[in-house]
């Protein structure tokens, strides 16, 4: 006999932990989460700083490369997306970021009735616990995802928050205000030392609930549809090859994030007609937007040489590493609980309007090749940024039949003529910054080509073949009105002729948000879990 549950949710990371939680908590509805990875055993997913040792891991990642492009300068650059209980929220820089309301009021004004700033701010406040000082006018202090300010300090990010300042940038201690511009340490999810993935928040504390049917290594291979209703799905146990299908009373709700989401559509007969019937695939429903609308943010990084004070390389290695283990264990601040970008600014790069159009991204270390886990052998310092809207759009397209192949991704990195020039002025920007004191007294050695001296073209050429992934890909399921055809979702989030059918995560972001994008799905899956336990309380 087929089983049945309330709900099904594809994926386990930020939006489908949250969900499950709330759907099964204040709904009362009964779940089974279905996740591709293994649960989240692996004692450096927990670990803050263990992401040096997980991001390569492809036992809890999708190790996903873009397809090659000019913007890139021919590179395929790997995405890296979680694959475990937890999902990216287990392996990334865990800094928390929600954005400029702007972005949210701009979604409301292209027909996106309830997604408004007002709208969803009691829903970002509802998912954190914000600790330390914070204004219960923006902020919550009663969630399950515990938010802390960076509690390590260091006389190099004291120095470019101090040198920010000079650059219209003041001191600013709650970017998640709504109001981002300023300089300051990032926010994290971590507590007591340790990473609190969507998992530790949301699922470990309902281990012992009946409600919910948690399983892991389940590659879901379609999405059952009959007469227009999604009622089901398909997955592979990836641990025995079983084939097991599973069926749900309510919804099937999709979480599976910017690049999987968009592959599971197609490969369930939803999406571009002439793609679909090319690989031999039914079209059920003929969404010409699956997969488009794509966008990712491209960062660009500088590295100097910090000859008189010991950063993150010498802190990382021999005895002095050892000491900051014992900090950690100890529960004191520690280089192992600090995030890839230790500090931040956000500014104008070009004074086009009043609204940031970069994030800068500073930490008092250097990697190779910019890889996390391998430190240059000497002591740096490390600024980077990228254009927090950036114009460029790209695509997520099949590469095969076979569900547990990742599918082709080509976001057109610095495809668009304003991000060309937004990049080479940020690139201006962070030279001018790491050349002006105090911050400039404490760094050497310009990088090649030293912008002080290179013409534009030739700090492009830089971008091109020296930038990469921020990591957060969206908007490849993007949501729009009834009305609007090159949209996936409609405002409540269901699959455009499909009933019984959602999407909850980055990949229905209509716009790109001012952000790293975890808050932002958070919030996401704070809307879905308020629509859909309203829907079926009232049709129960």
């Amino acid at each position: 006999m087929t089983e049945q549950f309330d709900f099904i949710i594809v994926g386990a990371g930020a939006a489908g932990a949250l969900i499950a939680h709330r759907l099964v908590v204040e709904g009362g509805f009964s779940v089974c989460l279905l996740e591709a990875g293994p649960k989240d055993r692996n004692l450096f997913l927990h670990i803050p700083g263990g992401f040096t040792k997980t991001f390569k891991n492809p036992n809890v990642t999708y190790q996903q490369f873009t397809e090659p492009s000019e913007g890139s300068g021919g590179r395929a650059i790997n995405l890296v997306q979680g694959k475990t209980l937890g999902g990216s929220t287990a392996v990334n820089g865990f800094n928390y970021n929600r954005g400029q309301k702007e972005d949210f009021d701009g979604w409301a004004q292209m027909g996106n009735k309830g997604w408004g700033y007002e709208d969803i701010l009691p829903l970002f406040k509802k998912t954190e616990a914000k600790r330390g000082v914070a204004d219960p006018s923006t902020r919550g202090k009663n969630g399950p995802l515990p938010i802390t300010d960076t509690d390590w300090r260091h006389p190099l990010c004291d120095a470019f928050i101090e040198t920010c300042g000079q650059f219209g940038m003041p001191p600013h201690h709650d970017y998640n205000s709504g109001d981002q511009r300023g300089a300051g340490y990032f926010q994290r999810w971590i507590e007591n030392g340790w990473r609190v993935s969507s998992a530790r928040a949301f699922l470990h504390p309902l281990k012992q609930n009946p409600k919910l049917n948690i399983r892991t290594d389940a590659v879901v291979e379609n999405i059952l549809i009959d007469e227009g209703r999604a009622y089901g799905v398909r997955y592979r146990k990836m641990n025995t090859g079983s084939v097991q299908e599973i069926r749900a009373s309510g919804e099937v709700i999709v979480c599976a994030g910017a690049a999987q989401s968009p592959k599971l559509l197609k490969l369930s007969g939803l999406g571009p007609g002439e793609e679909l019937k090319n690989w031999g695939i039914d079209v059920i429903q003929d969404l010409p937007a699956v997969g488009e609308n794509l966008q990712d943010h491209y960062m660009v990084r500088m590295v100097r040489h910090v000859p008189n004070m010991r950063t993150i390389n010498s802190l990382g290695r021999g005895w002095r590493l050892g000491k900051e283990i014992s900090k950690w264990l100890l529960g004191k601040p520690s280089i192992l609980a600090i995030s890839p970008s230790v500090a931040f600014g956000f500014t104008n790069a070009r004074q086009l309007d009043d609204l940031p159009d970069i994030q800068l991204n500073f930490t008092p270390g250097s990697y190779k090749a910019s890889v996390p886990g391998l430190l240059d052998s000497f002591d740096g310092a490390t600024l980077g940024f990228y254009q927090l809207r950036p114009e460029s759009k790209g695509w997520v397209r099949l590469k095969s039949r076979d569900p547990r192949d990742n599918p082709l991704v080509q976001p057109n990195y610095l495809e668009s003529e304003v991000d060309k020039l937004l990049t080479v002025a940020g690139i201006r920007l962070m030279d001018e910054i790491f050349s002006t004191d105090p911050l400039g007294k404490h760094c050497q050695q310009p990088m090649y080509p030293d912008p002080a001296n290179a013409s534009d073209d030739e700090l492009l050429a830089f971008a091109q073949t020296e930038g990469g992934t921020a990591y957060h890909i969206m908007g490849s399921c993007r949501m729009g009105p009834i009305t609007e055809a090159n949209a996936v979702v409609t405002p409540d989030l269901k699959v455009r002729g499909i009933l019984g059918l959602r999407i909850a995560d980055a990949s229905v972001m209509p716009t790109m948000p001012s952000a790293n994008l975890t808050a932002g799905v958070f919030m996401i899956a704070e809307k879905a879990s308020a629509m859909i336990i309203n829907e079926y309380r009232n049709n129960s």
